[in-house]
């Protein structure tokens, strides 16, 4: 779902914005991974997306996007991204279930992903569930001004490939802002010190996805749902990231259930 546009460097009240968009998506996808349970459709977990988007008075950034149906991508298992929601797809237990959601809220976008498990998971669903939270982690660190778009893959790469993982190369991170994706992308792999150079007032969505077998996918004949070449596991974590003066932001960071992010430095 990438769509490059120019890079932007946002301004105080633009990343303030950018705040508040942050924050709708991130309450809004904490609640979905609180809903994840055996017997409910993943059309259900569109339906709830579509009505707390509504209370807020936001919109959905995925509804409609390149002709995607849905308000949330709901990828299960052996599905990397895009998987589309439906109320005759009942979560089992021991799925593992990633949620990739958009709003945009007073013109400004925000992004996030989270994997979830459905009750009692495997123990390699449960490690590869950790190692990509971890491996988003890293790569978050990775970012201060001056570095570049590079090291954030090349952490992020290094630490799920430790672990005996792929990253996928299909798809990447990248800018966001006023459209949902700009540039630049933010590839989940790659060499230290190669990409475009991080500015303070950059907004990216960083989202690692890594795969317990090959990192190549294929795309369903749905012609959106993508999944692992050989059909092992994939998760998926995201976040829409700030670059300050001395490191990051996390935008996309509720106060509840979620994933845990190292402390970051905000520009106020």
């Amino acid at each position: 779902m990438f769509m490059a546009k120019a890079v932007e460097v946002k301004s105080r009240e633009e990343i303030a914005a950018m705040r508040r968009a942050g924050a709708v998506v991130a309450d809004i996808l904490a609640l979905l991974a609180s809903r994840i349970t055996a017997g409910v459709t993943t059309g259900e977990i569109d339906r709830i997306a579509r009505e707390e988007l509504k209370l807020r008075g936001a919109k959905p950034a995925f509804l409609n996007y390149h002709g995607f149906p849905g308000v949330i991508c709901v990828s299960l298992n052996c599905e990397v991204v895009h998987g589309i929601p439906s109320v005759k797809r009942a979560l089992k237990e021991g799925d593992i279930v990633g949620l990739d959601f958009g709003a945009m809220i007073d013109g400004w976008f925000g992004d996030a992903a989270v994997t979830v498990g459905v009750g009692r998971i495997s123990p390699e669903a449960e490690r590869l569930i950790g190692v990509t939270r971890e491996s988003l982690e890293k790569g978050i660190a990775a970012i201060q001004p001056g570095a570049r778009t590079g090291d954030i893959g090349a952490a992020i790469q290094a630490h799920a490939e430790a672990a005996g993982y792929s990253v996928v190369r299909e798809f990447v991170g990248h800018g966001i802002g006023r459209a949902l994706h700009e540039d630049p992308p933010v590839p989940n792999y790659g060499k230290a010190g190669a990409g475009a150079r991080l500015k303070p007032g950059m907004t990216i969505a960083i989202e690692p996805m890594v795969n317990v077998g090959v990192h190549e996918v294929v795309t369903l004949e749905d012609g959106w749902t993508a999944v692992t070449k050989d059909r092992k596991l994939s998760a998926h974590f995201e976040h829409t990231v700030l670059v300050t003066e001395t490191g990051s932001e996390v935008l996309t960071l509720p106060s509840g259930p979620f994933q845990k992010i190292p402390s970051t430095n905000q520009i106020s």
